[in-house]
């Protein structure tokens, strides 16, 4: 098979499945007859192809995928035009420690935000497929380690939590420190960056 045939067939195999796939996954259109290392360089190949398009090819934390870029949500969000999922300020105060902090107990949460976390809060955030429990600590109470997911990384679109926003960034200070009066929605299925514009407010706990 020539290149030109080898990402036609990526291609296909991308603009089809519904999940990230994985070069793993990937070698299997050719038998394993591709190395992982020359599959990589077609993907590559691929991700130049479309670079002046509204369809863009990324590496995500679950493999590689097709997504539209973010330039294109606006003309997007008019075909479904429901309202998003809402997310409270406490919710995404709690992802975002969470993320920067991993792994963090119940506690440490309540620590940094100075304020009780509701049960419901971290359930939400759990059933989003966002955080999980990863174990528990080897302290009194043995209370459990929470840790941002595969899922969290795949929803923001990147590969790694390294590859983050700063948490000292002006986005992030005023994503999370500055007072909001707006109920603005965030899709979470469209997060480019869900820690920078997540400027969601609804009633948070009361302090401890």
């Amino acid at each position: 098979m020539n290149t030109l045939d080898a990402k036609r067939v990526l291609e296909t195999a991308l603009l089809c499945a519904t999940q990230p796939l994985s070069v793993r996954e990937l070698r299997q259109l050719f038998n394993d007859e591709l190395g992982a290392d020359t599959l990589k360089s077609l993907l590559h190949d691929v991700q130049n192809d479309w670079m002046q398009r509204g369809i863009e090819l990324v590496l995500v934390a679950s493999g590689w995928r097709m997504q539209s870029r973010p330039e294109m949500r606006d003309y997007l969000d008019r075909l479904h035009p429901e309202k998003p999922p809402k997310y409270s300020r406490a919710a995404m105060e709690t992802l975002a420690i969470i993320a920067y902090r991993q792994p963090v107990t119940r506690g440490d949460m309540e620590d940094i935000r100075g304020v009780t976390i509701n049960s419901l809060v971290l359930k939400q955030l759990e059933d989003r497929g966002w955080v999980e429990v990863i174990g528990q600590r080897e302290t009194v109470g043995r209370p459990m380690l929470y840790a941002t997911t595969r899922q969290f990384l795949d929803d923001l679109g990147v590969a790694s939590l390294d590859q983050l926003p700063p948490l000292e960034s002006p986005a992030i200070v005023n994503a999370l420190f500055n007072p909001m009066t707006a109920a603005d929605e965030v899709d979470p299925a469209q997060i480019p960056m869900a820690l920078e514009d997540s400027p969601l407010d609804a009633p948070g706990e009361s302090p401890a």
